[in-house]
C-alpha cells in the first residue's frame, strides 16, 4: 500500500451558540480550551500533544463538518488523492491553516460512503498536560478516540477501509440469516479497538465521536457534574460497558444535539495475526454488557427514544 493512515485525530461539529458549547464541552466535562477563532473553538485532551482534537465551528444548523486521520508521511496525502480521483470520488486540497488553524496541507475527500473525511500529516503541537494534574477538570478527557458512523451498506463501507485503506478488523455484528450479513463493524489503524466503526442506518450519517476518560471514575465523575450543572438532560445512555469492545462508556448530546461518548477500558491488539471477535445480531450483551439502560440505540442501528434529532453530516466538503 502506498500511503499509511496512523490513527483517528481530529473532527470538526458545527454548532449554533458557541458560548453554550463551550459551557457543555470546556465548563462541565473539562476539554481543554485550546484556541478560538472569529467563529471556531479549539478543544484537546490532557494527554494529546497535537494542537486540537475538537473543533466546534459557529454555524446555522448543528452536525459535523469532516472527521479527520492523519497520515505517517506527507506524501501519502498525495497517494489517497490518486486513489480517491481512480473511483471518482470528489477530493478537495486545503492549504496550509486554510480553514482550521496550525493544520499543514490536508486533502477532504468524498468518501464513498458519502462521508467527509480528511488527511493530513502535519500539525502544529503543544505541551502534553499528561501530569498536570492541577489541571484536570470534569470527566478528564484524555483524547480522541474514534469515530462511530451509519451507512445503508456495511459491507461495501468495510471493504473499502479495509482493502482500500489498510484498516484491520477487530469486531464486528452479523445477522442470523443465511448467509449471515455484515451489520457492523469496528476498525482500527491504531492499536485498540477502533479508530472508525461502521453501523447499518440511515446515512452516511456521524452517529458519534468517541473521546477516551482517564478511568471508569470518569465517567461517573461526568454524571454528578452534569446533574448538578442542571445539564442532566444531556445524558443520552449509560453509564455501562459494551459487550463489543469492553469499554466502559456515556452516551451524550450537547446542547446542539452533537452525540459524543466517553469511553474508557477498552483493550489494546498489538499482534497482527488479531482473530475479529463475532458477534450476534440477536446478542443483547453486545450493546450492553451491563448498565442501566436496555436501550434500542445500538440496536439495529436504532434511535435514541429521547425525542433528540440526529445531526447529519455535511457533505458539502
Amino acid at each position: 500500500m502506498a500511503f499509511s493512515i496512523t490513527r483517528a485525530a481530529h473532527a470538526e461539529l458545527r454548532v449554533t451558540d458557541l458560548e453554550r458549547a463551550r459551557a457543555f464541552y470546556v465548563e462541565a466535562l473539562g476539554f481543554v480550551e485550546i484556541a478560538r477563532g472569529p467563529d471556531r473553538l479549539y478543544l484537546g485532551g490532557l494527554e494529546e500533544r497535537d494542537r486540537y482534537s475538537l473543533v466546534l465551528r459557529h454555524a446555522k444548523s448543528p452536525g459535523v463538518t469532516h472527521i479527520a486521520f492523519r497520515t505517517s508521511n506527507p506524501d501519502d496525502l498525495d497517494s489517497l488523492a490518486n486513489l480517491y480521483q481512480s473511483f471518482g470520488c470528489p477530493v478537495r486540497w486545503l492549504a496550509p491553516d486554510e480553514e482550521e488553524a496550525g493544520q499543514g496541507r490536508a486533502l477532504r475527500v468524498q468518501d464513498p460512503t458519502g462521508l467527509p473525511v480528511e488527511f493530513f500529516h502535519e500539525i502544529a503541537q503543544r505541551d502534553r498536560l499528561l501530569q498536570r494534574f492541577d489541571l484536570y477538570r470534569g470527566a478528564h478527557v484524555m483524547r480522541l478516540d474514534h469515530f462511530n458512523c451509519q451507512v445503508p451498506n456495511v459491507q461495501e463501507a468495510s471493504d473499502w477501509w479495509v482493502k482500500r485503506l489498510g484498516f484491520s478488523c477487530s469486531e464486528y455484528t452479523v445477522t442470523e440469516e443465511e448467509p449471515p450479513r455484515l451489520w457492523a463493524t469496528w476498525l482500527h489503524r491504531k492499536q485498540n479497538v477502533h479508530d472508525i466503526a461502521f453501523m447499518n442506518g440511515i446515512g452516511p450519517r456521524l452517529h458519534h465521536i468517541g473521546f477516551w476518560v482517564a478511568e471508569t471514575s470518569s465517567v461517573l465523575r461526568a454524571c454528578d457534574i452534569l446533574a448538578a450543572l442542571g445539564m442532566v438532560d444531556a445524558i443520552e445512555r449509560g453509564p455501562g460497558r459494551h459487550g463489543l469492545s469492553n469499554a466502559f462508556f456515556l452516551y451524550l448530546r450537547d446542547p446542539d444535539g452533537n452525540r459524543i461518548e466517553l469511553y474508557t477500558n477498552d483493550y489494546l491488539i498489538p499482534d497482527p495475526d488479531w482473530t475479529p471477535i463475532r458477534w450476534s445480531i440477536n446478542d443483547p450483551r453486545r450493546a450492553t454488557f451491563l448498565g442501566p439502560y436496555p436501550t434500542a440505540l445500538l440496536v439495529r442501528g436504532g434511535g435514541t427514544g429521547r425525542g433528540h434529532p440526529h445531526p447529519g453530516v455535511d457533505a458539502r466538503f
